[in-house]
Formats: C-alpha cells, structure tokens, sequence
C-alpha cells in the first residue's frame, strides 16, 4: 500500500509544480501586457496633454501679438493737437480775409502716417509739418479700410524723403501716395483759382483711391465742411467768430450794399469753382 501510494503522490506533485509553472508564466505575460497597456495610456495622456496645450499656447501668442498690433497701431493713429499731429488725416484751417467773408472756404492739407501735415503753399513748394496759415482748427480722420493702399510702416524717414529721392512706381503705403503727389507739386506753380492746396489734397485722395477716387475741389470742400470735425471749441470760435463780427459790422454799417457786395463776392468765387470743376475740366488743375 505504501508503495502504491507513492507514485500517486508524485504524479500529483508534478502536476502542481506543471500547474504552478504555467500559472506563473501567465502571470508574466499578465503582467507584461498591463505594463504595455500602462505604457500607452500613458502616451495617449501626455499626448492629450501637451499637445492641445501647445496648440492654445500658439493661439494665445497670435491673439497678444495681434492685441499688440492693434494697440500700436490705435497709438500711432491718435489724434495730437498740441503737437499738430494728425495721423492719416485731412486739415483744415481759415484764410485770411477770404474765410472771413466765406467761412466754408479755407487752406487745406494732407497728413502722413506719423502725423506730420503736408500742404501746398506757394509756386513749387510744400509745407512739410509747417501749416501755412496757423494752426490746424477742423480735421477728418481717414478711416483705413476706405483706401485702397493700405496704412502701414512707411518706408522713409525725415522730411527730407518727402522732397528729394527717386521717383516710385509702387505705391505700397498711405505715404508713398503722399511722397509721389508732393514730389509732384514741387514743379507745379501755385495759383489760388486753378491750382492750390485743395488742389493737392485732392491729387492725394485720388491717389488713395479714397472712397473710390473721383474728387475734386469743390466735392472736397463740401466733404470738409459737413464731415470735418473741430480740434476744439477755441479752434472753432476762431474760425466763425471773425466772420460774425465781420458780417455783424457790414450789415451795421453798410447795409443792403454789404449784402450785394457781399453776395456777389460769395456767387463769382464759388461760381468760379463749380465751373472749373463741372464745365471746363481742365481748367483747374488736380
């Protein structure tokens, strides 16, 4: 019996210890597949981390980078009186004598992007950051998107550029159209009734393509007049008040005759405009 017993015995034992084996070996392959698995979980978790963070980084950057520009670009565009600093902008002041009998009708200039105010004040001549007839008192800011060449880093520097260099085909920039038109004007002659500073303004906005071009001086004038907005109230007593008191003393004094001087005057100098302008094309020069 004892003897019987004994081979019983082993086959069981070898039957545990082939049982115990092939349980370890699963358990080794149990435990290598859970540590790929691990693995790759951990993968895809980095990869959902890092990656879209990156990707938000990049747009964070793009959105403070274009921030940045609109921040430079609103601080570049702002309006300095106290400097006569009107970025992109039309200017307008009162003449002497004629403004005081016709208060629409004034000197006129054009701005660079940097604020500087070019006008053409005599024969071959324009004024550069020097309004010929004082300060600045009405200005229209003109918005970027209603031209056509787009408003951006100028590529020239000093006021020398904008009367001496080569002529430029390409016109990229708000101030190149205004370089090309000033290089222009300086071998012009300077005439109050077919060539003068609207005249020269009105050369810029064309070149600008400003809400489509087509302007002239008189739709230029009627522009300013309904549009321009006052560089504050003094600027604005001091272009009407000399026309009130003016007008105030001719009536007192004069009478009916101030009237019919004064409505004549007004009828041939707008009246010479509007045919210049209308009838005979080519006599006022742009």
């Amino acid at each position: 019996m004892h003897n019987n017993n004994n081979p019983n015995k082993l086959k069981k034992y070898r039957v545990k210890k082939i049982i115990s084996l092939y349980t370890l070996r699963l358990l080794g392959s149990v435990a290598q597949c859970a540590g790929r698995v691990q693995i790759l979980l951990s993968a895809i978790q980095v990869s959902n981390i890092v990656l879209p963070t990156f990707t938000m980084g990049e747009e964070l950057d793009t959105e403070q980078q274009e921030e940045m520009m609109e921040r430079s670009y609103s601080q570049t565009m702002q309006i300095d009186p106290k400097r006569a600093r009107f970025p992109c902008s039309i200017v307008w002041s009162p003449l002497p004598v004629i403004s005081w009998f016709i208060p629409c009708i004034g000197h006129i200039g054009i701005c660079r992007e940097d604020g500087v105010i070019l006008d053409f004040a005599g024969p071959n001549f324009v004024c550069v950051d020097h309004f010929a007839f004082g300060a600045a008192t009405r200005y229209f800011q003109i918005p970027k998107e209603k031209c056509c060449i787009p408003l951006g880093q100028s590529a020239y520097n000093g006021e020398e550029d904008y009367t001496q260099g080569e002529n430029i085909v390409d016109l990229r920039t708000w101030d190149d159209a205004l370089r090309k038109s000033t290089q222009e004007f300086q071998h012009r002659s300077y005439n109050l009734f077919t060539c003068n500073c609207h005249s020269f303004v009105v050369n810029n906005l064309n070149r600008l393509d400003f809400l489509s071009g087509g302007w002239n001086v008189v739709n230029l004038a009627i522009f300013i007049l309904f549009n321009g907005r006052w560089v504050s109230k003094a600027s604005m007593l001091r272009s009407i008040i000399p026309f009130v008191v003016v007008f105030f003393l001719g009536v007192a004094f004069g009478g009916f005759t101030f009237l019919k001087f004064w409505f004549f005057f007004t009828s041939i100098l707008i009246g010479w405009f509007l045919l210049g302008t209308y009838c005979f094309k080519n006599l006022i020069q742009l």
